[in-house]
């Protein structure tokens, strides 16, 4: 054991937890738990604007690593970055039915500049297909100019909700949206089949969080879109969270913009487009899913720091242990893991477990004097707590290797809880059953608007969140895994998976 127990305060998962720590327990009041865990993990602050918050440093590294791991699979299919204006004329918004009808009540309009009222309103940006697709109908002329594939990286405004939760769901968030423009229907199925893969990847290898993906129903899908994908997760208090979404927007908004181009054989058509979002409720999810009764469980892939050494301080050693803990630093640095030498002496060793162990951090590498004389340090698992005594020399190789195993263990037990919260279902009863239970429903279901309405009413708010992706995909419809019959109607349905929603 580290020479941490000697330390004046108390080392481990004791400390100062009653002034610093988690004071509730995830699995009895998880709001309360989620809320503390926000804010005494330094991820974000409220502020005097009803719903908006702030995002602090720590939290705003993780989202810079997702943005960072996206940023480059995106541009790896061709994508490319440019931004758009905030602000968008009330009759550009309204150009596209569907569209402004899915999005008006969460609009926020601008009348005012000054002491100027304004010819016309400004919608703040909910969604950018309408500013973006105004551009679009001026840059593209010929099939030449085609695949058009941008994305911009942005903050949005969605004014009305009823629950606000930090990176659950605020007014304003940050995300970034894709808006690609096609030559042919098959193009655009692709591209959105491309996307959501990519997110799934992001989500499940990064975050360590597993999901459904699938397709959503008429009456869920994106205002305006033909059909809408998304993935799935399941959050710990049973309640589902959309993770990403990817849309084939058809031509809907190439003819409501007048978008076309003069194709190969000389005709002008009009073409296919997607649009594509991931925003920073991901952090959310990563919380909840992670998360213990000491706060923040971090995926490697994903932490801001990887690895923290908490040097154990004495007046007789501390020169000869601090510069072992900064040589051990630059080891693990050469080894590509980001690492924090927490060498403050305003802070006790237990202080500082309790502090790391409450931000989530992977590994920590505790090194004392002790631990100097004999050449070793300890490592300890912030996923699992289990503590492992490694010779200095291995010490960069041991993290690594640890690292890596407490990645996939995230994962894979977060893989084992959706599974065994899944329940199978053949009627609204049973739906609602699984609901209240907080399981996520997996039965079937026929599509149809009076069947949803049905469900949501008698299954205590439930809804689709996914239906198979069998269609989109083309491939093979299973009789006896794909196709049965609707919970609801008793019609002929597809495998759809059930639950209450953020």
């Amino acid at each position: 054991m580290a020479d941490g127990k000697n330390d004046k305060g108390k080392s481990q998962r004791d400390g100062d937890k009653k002034t610093t720590g988690v004071t509730v327990k995830k699995s009895e009041d998880f709001s309360e738990w989620y809320t503390q865990v926000v804010q005494k993990a330094d991820l974000a602050d409220y502020t005097s604007v009803s719903g908006c918050m702030v995002f602090k440093p720590y939290s705003y590294a993780i989202w810079e690593k997702v943005r960072q791991l996206l940023d480059a699979r995106l541009k790896q299919l061709g994508v490319k970055n440019a931004y758009f204006p905030l602000f968008i004329p009330e009759s550009l918004f309204k150009k596209e039915a569907e569209h402004v009808e899915g999005f008006t009540p969460e609009v926020a309009w601008v009348t005012q500049a000054g002491d100027t009222k304004l010819d016309e309103r400004l919608a703040v940006r909910p969604t950018s297909e309408t500013i973006i697709y105004e551009s679009y109908s001026k840059w593209i002329r010929s099939w030449r100019d085609l695949p058009l594939l941008i994305n911009q990286w942005c903050n949005v405004v969605r004014w009305e909700f009823k629950y606000p939760k930090p990176f659950i769901r605020t007014r304003e968030f940050l995300w970034q949206e894709g808006h690609t423009v096609h030559e042919t229907e098959k193009q655009a199925g692709d591209m959105v089949l491309a996307i959501l893969g990519i997110y799934r990847e992001i989500v499940e290898q990064a975050l360590a969080i597993h999901v459904i993906p699938g397709r959503k129903s008429e009456q869920e899908k994106f205002a305006g879109a033909v059909y809408t994908t998304t993935i799935e997760a399941l959050m710990p208090d049973g309640k589902a969270l959309q993770m990403g979404t990817s849309h084939n927007l058809g031509q809907n908004f190439g003819k409501a913009f007048g978008i076309s181009f003069l194709g190969k054989g000389g005709k002008r058509e009009t073409p296919w487009q997607t649009s594509w979002g991931m925003s920073t409720r991901v952090i959310g999810a990563l919380i909840m899913a992670h998360g213990d009764d000491h706060g923040l469980v971090l995926p490697p892939n994903i932490a801001p720091i990887q690895a923290v050494i908490v040097p154990i301080l004495f007046e007789d050693s501390k020169k000869e242990v601090l510069a072992a803990a900064a040589k051990l630093k630059k080891e693990l640095e050469k080894e590509n893991i980001i690492v924090e030498l927490d060498d403050r002496e305003t802070y006790t060793a237990g202080w500082k477990f309790n502090v790391w162990e409450l931000k989530g951090v992977p590994l920590r590498i505790e090194l004392g004097p002790r631990d100097l004389q004999q050449k070793q340090a300890v490592l300890f698992r912030r996923d699992t707590a289990a503590k492992e005594t490694v010779k200095l020399e291995s010490v960069a190789a041991a993290a690594g290797k640890t690292l890596a195993e407490i990645q996939q263990s995230l994962y894979q037990k977060s893989k084992q809880q959706l599974e065994i919260n899944i329940v199978t279902v053949k009627s609204v009863a049973d739906i609602t059953a699984a609901v209240k239970g907080k399981k996520l429903a997996r039965g079937f279901f026929c599509g149809s608007a009076k069947c949803e309405e049905e469900i949501k009413a008698k299954a205590d708010g439930a809804a689709s969140r996914c239906m198979s992706m069998a269609p989109l995909e083309k491939g093979p419809i299973q009789k006896r895994d794909e196709q049965g019959k609707c919970a609801a109607c008793g019609k002929e349905g597809i495998t759809t998976w059930f639950g209450k929603a953020y």
